[in-house]
């Protein structure tokens, strides 16, 4: 925790206020969470789904 704590210190964040702190920290968790579950959607049904590129 240590350590988290000292790269955001070391960051553009670091300045910032803690709510903005925390605005963007759970910005990020949840962009980060979208992915993985997305990710994972994909590799689970990604078999099944019919996926078309074109106009």
């Amino acid at each position: 925790m240590d350590v988290v704590k000292e790269i955001i210190q070391n960051s553009a964040i670091g300045p910032l206020s803690k709510g903005y702190k925390s605005l963007v920290l759970s910005l990020f968790v949840s962009i980060v969470g979208t992915l993985l579950t997305m990710l994972v959607i994909l590799l689970r049904y990604g078999f099944d789904m019919n996926i078309q590129f074109g106009y």
